[in-house]
């Protein structure tokens, strides 16, 4: 979906009521599914289902089992497990309808856990452009599991772990207790680096706060700044780029601010341009736009060539009211797209006239 086929605005709460998913994603042996089983533990967590790629792989105790198939199983805690069968789009549909049907728990959130090898990216599409999926899910937030003690040889030999760490909006670093203090500190330097946006924690055998993984996007069209902020993930250190180094060289990070409202059309058109361009490399962006008759900014976000249909917030969280766009790329630098906005708002400003 391109933003060109789609205008911003809402007459409703499209986002109230709309179940959270989380992607917790890391490569081999970082230890997602330490973390998962921590989460369901939690008594908050009572109501969760699981997508993975195998029960096996799971890993729960057999005296939590309260019913188990070939393709589901009941934790006694109320949480249900089930595999991934055909495409993810196929499976959150039948998982919602099996839960309005009564025929499965009324979970109040999802959690997919990916496979060490693979892309969060299409599961990311999936969830903020499947037509369908949009009225019953959102995209509350990825987070990427890092592996301290073998997480800085990875990030140089393997490209998998550099897109999973630049994807995220949360990073949690596990087996910090096998590393020293200062591995662990050049680590979360590093992390940092390639994607300052997402905070990082220390996570020792998956036991980490709830509410650094939870509630992370945008929950209801009336946020307030410290929801908006928190999903933005975007401070100053953003605001320049940031560069990687040995294989995720190519990663940039960096935001990039306009004062002035500026009209759809022209937004949509540098959009346009870039994932025409350079889709593949247009890793993520998300951001909140000033655009010209609206009351409100509009949210937009997007993985490589694929957008959520935008979205107007009811009124601004605070008193910036400025464009914020986070862009998270391989090889685009900031300059490059910087001055793409700026070109075609000239011509859209001289054809005004």
């Amino acid at each position: 979906m391109t933003l060109t086929q789609t205008s911003p605005g809402t007459t409703r709460d499209v986002l109230a009521g709309l179940i959270p998913v989380s992607i917790v994603t890391g490569f081999l042996g970082s230890g997602k599914t330490t973390l998962i089983n921590q989460l369901l533990k939690r008594p908050e967590m009572n109501r969760v289902a699981v997508i993975v790629n195998e029960l096996g792989e799971i890993g729960v105790d057999n005296d939590l089992v309260q019913v188990s198939s070939e393709q589901m199983m009941l934790l006694n805690n109320g949480c249900l497990c089930c595999v991934l069968r055909g495409d993810l789009q196929e499976t959150l549909r039948d998982l919602f309808i099996k839960r309005r049907n009564g025929e499965i728990i009324d979970f109040d959130r999802v959690v997919i856990e990916t496979t060490g090898l693979a892309d969060p990216a299409p599961v990311m599409q999936t969830l903020l452009t499947d037509t369908l999926l949009l009225e019953q899910y959102r995209l509350d937030c990825v987070v990427t599991l890092v592996d301290a003690v073998n997480a800085p040889g990875q990030l140089t030999q393997f490209s998998e772990p550099v897109k999973q760490t630049a994807l995220a909006d949360r990073l949690v670093v596990a087996k910090s207790d096998l590393v020293t203090e200062k591995q662990l500190s050049d680590l979360t330097a590093r992390l940092e680096e390639l994607n300052p946006n997402a905070p990082v924690r220390v996570a020792l055998h998956g036991d980490i706060e709830l509410s650094f993984l939870v509630d992370v996007g945008l929950r209801r069209t009336h946020a307030d700044l410290e929801e908006v902020e928190r999903w933005l993930g975007a401070g100053e250190e953003g605001a320049h780029g940031h560069h990687g180094h040995r294989h995720d060289a190519s990663v940039e990070t960096f935001v990039l601010r306009f004062e002035k409202p500026m009209p759809w059309s022209a937004f949509t058109q540098c959009l346009d341009v870039l994932t025409a361009l350079r889709g593949p490399d247009l890793l993520r962006v998300k951001g909140l736009v000033n655009v010209e008759g609206k009351a409100g900014p509009v949210v937009i976000q997007g993985v490589q060539h694929l957008f959520h249909p935008p979205l107007e917030l009811a009124a601004w969280p605070g008193d910036d009211r400025g464009t914020r766009l986070v862009f998270i790329t391989r090889a685009i630098p900031r300059e490059t797209v910087a001055n793409l906005f700026a070109a075609i708002g000239a011509i859209t400003a001289q054809s005004a006239n």
